[in-house]
């Protein structure tokens, strides 16, 4: 007897929020009602025209011609390894190979050491607001995210003290994301080193989300281990951004030299061999990108740095709309002043039904939705995001000025 019942999943899926991507589904249907959609909601140099270095193609070719199309060891071809860990020693952080993990992108490794590290009832603390991953991550595996916050007033930096008062004996890591994503900030060296020091004296994981750290403007950011080789830090980066090559999702992943972190490290190459590997050939870009021309990383610097300055200058000039300046990457974070009962969400969607602008809400990234923070990715030209700019000022002109009724 067949039976129509729906088929249930985990309980853990409804806790699994993924803002960057749930929005597109409400793109798509202003796409289909005949509205062109400028997508701002996805960090993705290639899709605004950036490319890969030619020289990070022609290795992954090679790779593939000369038959490097099977399973690569668990942890990474020996190669990959030994250029991150060269690359990282060169810039501070001394690290041997073999504590280097190659992973499906830095969201492989991130979501390795959370499990590694973290039972169900457990504390992580997240910045907010953050990248969405982390309280995805979390949800999964059961553990909590307790969100330390980053003072737009003050730049978006984090207050350390403030952080320190939120560890407990529940706590299992520390994350920071630096340079920062959705903000842009880059923190100085004293709010690293009060950040480090947290974690060395509660002898807990500081897991450094460093994937921007090429990105800052004003030049390459050194790893926080450098601050402090030996504290218990886990550095995460990749080729998505800074090298051009998101798709590829050949990231990295680097257990600092300390003792401390044996376990975890053991615990992350242990559920690294349950996945088998990364992408294969993909991993034969890193040497090259790591030890080869870098020369595509300036102009793209300074691409991203004209395109910060027209963000804040344009977005600066709409009444009722704040935005801190960046210092790297390509987000800005800017907020606008709601009528009361307005929420960030309701904002985004009337901006994207009305222009066909898509942004992400802010507290898709842990903000309150009351406080009228959304996401801009800023990678277009300077002249399609003038043109994106002039629509959302008049859009939010007319929105304010009906106080947000629909």
């Amino acid at each position: 007897m067949r039976t129509t019942a729906a088929i249930p999943v985990a309980r853990r899926v409804s806790g699994f929020v993924y803002a960057i991507r749930n929005i597109v589904a409400e793109a798509r249907k202003v796409e289909a009602a005949g509205t062109k959609v400028r997508y701002l909601n996805i960090g993705d140099p290639i899709t605004f025209g950036f490319k890969t270095p030619p020289h990070m193609l022609e290795a992954v070719e090679r790779a593939m011609r000369d038959g490097h199309n099977g399973y690569a060891p668990s942890v990474g071809i020996l190669a990959a390894r030994e250029a991150v860990a060269n690359e990282l020693s060169r810039r501070g952080m001394p690290v041997e190979a073999d504590r280097v993990i190659i992973t499906s992108g830095t969201s492989e490794g991130i979501e390795l050491t959370l499990t590694a590290l973290a039972e169900a009832g457990d504390e992580v603390l997240i910045p907010s607001p953050t990248y969405p991953l982390y309280t995805a991550v979390l949800a999964k595996i059961g553990a909590t995210p307790v969100f330390y916050k980053k003072d737009p007033a003050n730049g978006w930096l984090p207050d350390g003290d403030d952080i320190e008062r939120l560890v407990t004996p529940r706590t299992r890591a520390l994350v920071v994301i630096d340079p920062n994503n959705p903000t842009g900030a880059s923190y100085p060296d004293e709010v690293r080193r009060k950040l480090i020091a947290i974690a060395d004296r509660h002898n807990i994981p500081l897991l450094a989300d460093e994937v921007y750290g090429d990105l800052a403007y004003d030049g390459p950011v050194a790893p926080m281990a450098s601050l402090y080789p030996d504290a218990p830090i886990i550095s995460f980066s990749s080729l998505s951004k800074a090298y051009l090559a998101p798709g590829w999702r050949a990231g990295w992943m680097a257990v600092g030299q300390t003792d401390r972190l044996d376990e975890v490290l053991a615990g992350v190459k242990k559920l690294a061999d349950g996945r088998l590997c990364s992408t294969g050939p993909m991993e034969h870009a890193i040497p090259a990108a790591l030890n080869g021309d870098r020369s595509h990383e300036a102009g793209f610097r300074a691409a991203l740095r004209e395109r910060a300055a027209l963000t804040v200058t344009r977005l600066n000039a709409i009444e009722g709309m704040h935005t801190v300046a960046p210092a790297a990457a390509f987000y800005a974070m800017p907020r606008v002043t709601l009528p009361q009962g307005v929420t960030d969400e309701d904002y985004v969607l009337a901006l994207l039904r009305a222009t066909g602008v898509l942004c992400v809400y802010g507290s898709g990234f842990g903000t309150r939705p009351e406080d009228g923070f959304f996401r801009v990715v800023f990678l277009a030209s300077p002249d399609e995001l003038s043109a994106i700019y002039d629509l959302v000022a008049d859009f939010t002109r007319e929105f304010l000025s009906r106080k947000g009724r629909p």
